[in-house]
């Protein structure tokens, strides 16, 4: 009976994958069509270490991004907080920071924000180019807030809602999203859960429209007249950037503190090239892991004709230290490394409480 529910719910996530590929499938040719592209960007330095491929096994804070299924699995509270040199010498930064809390024994809740820094651009207009009028500083924003439940001892799922924020001088957009997720743990016996899948659906909304008085300006009436009248602009709506993601891990215990995970993902996403992504991790107890990963997508080899700035390949490691004599709780550092073509790479560091 047990084996035929394993292949039930494996069949059917599966079966949805499929049918959301179909309808969500990617196409290179709507690559630059969408926008808040920065909610494709995993602003966690542990999850990232392995291109974010960890859709099956994801846990705690850094599950709101990938896969909000694997919130339960939290053993109580955890408090994370990144920070990233996105494409280094672009002068962009992101911050992250989030929260998980474990509620009764089998849900859990968490909130998390993330921001992007471009730091200070100058104004100018076309009368003068060379600038003198100030400065102006983007502001990327989003909050999530998650809710996540083990349904039972193998099947886990979680929603997570979005608010999203894009703004410049005098401009704006505001728009919200939603993601929903599964996670199906099972083993080869009875003592071990060491086989998994996940699949997620992500940055689910509304299209989202800048207004604001950025977009009018003082110009001539259509007929000749002694006054000048303000003109407003309008801004076309854009659509989020939704896509689909499958994963499956498989942890292979090579001795009682030595453990390997094996993980697979494939991203269809709506308005650029489907991703394929393949890493393993190493982890020694709870205090020592290292990892790496690579994710392919169409000619991502060839740097003439590439949709994403990024080579593919991304490595990371993490310390935990423990807090006292207390079990599970401990103080943890993650730092990631995504390689890129015409940067200097992508680096991420980040500090856990695990209490």
């Amino acid at each position: 009976m047990k084996s035929f529910k394993n292949v039930l719910v494996i069949t059917a996530l599966i079966c949805l994958t499929l049918i959301t590929d179909l309808s969500l499938g990617g196409n290179g040719d709507r690559a630059g069509q969408a926008g808040v592209t920065e909610l494709l960007i995993n602003p966690w330095a542990r999850s990232s270490g392995w291109g974010g491929i960890n859709i099956s096994g994801s846990r705690g804070v850094e599950a709101m991004f990938l896969n909000v299924a694997g919130m339960p699995f939290t053993q109580r509270t955890e408090i994370s907080f990144t920070h990233t040199k996105w494409l280094k010498g672009s002068d962009i930064n992101l911050n992250a920071a989030g929260f998980v809390q474990k509620l009764g024994e089998a849900s859990s809740l968490g909130i998390s924000i993330m921001a992007m820094d471009f730091g200070d651009i100058q104004k100018t207009t076309v009368d003068q180019p060379e600038g003198g009028l100030g400065y102006f500083s983007p502001q990327f924003f989003n909050i999530s807030a998650s809710y996540a439940k083990a349904f039972s001892q193998s099947i886990y799922g979680g929603v997570t809602f979005k608010i999203l924020t894009q703004s410049i001088a005098d401009v704006k957009a505001s728009g919200f999203a939603f993601d929903a997720g599964i996670q199906y743990v099972t083993g080869w016996n009875e003592a071990k859960d060491n086989l998994k899948f996940g699949i997620t659906l992500k940055n689910i909304g509304s299209p989202m429209k800048f207004t604001g008085d950025g977009l009018s300006f003082r110009g001539d009436p259509p007929v000749d007249a002694t006054y000048l009248m303000t003109i407003e602009q309008r801004s076309e709506k854009f659509e989020l950037p939704s896509l689909v993601a499958i994963g499956a891990s498989y942890d292979w215990q090579l001795a009682e503190a030595h453990k390997l995970t094996w993980a697979f993902a494939f991203y269809s996403n709506s308005f650029t090239n489907d991703q394929y992504g393949l890493g393993v991790e190493y982890s020694f107890k709870k205090l020592f892991s290292v990892r790496g990963g690579y994710t392919y997508e169409k000619k991502i080899t060839k740097a003439e004709e590439t949709m994403t700035a990024s080579k593919g390949l991304s490595g990371g490691v993490s310390v935990d230290v423990p807090l006292g004599k207390e079990k599970n709780k401990f103080f943890g550092i993650d730092y990631s490394y995504r390689t890129t073509e015409f940067f200097d790479g992508t680096h991420s560091f980040g500090i856990r409480f695990t209490l």
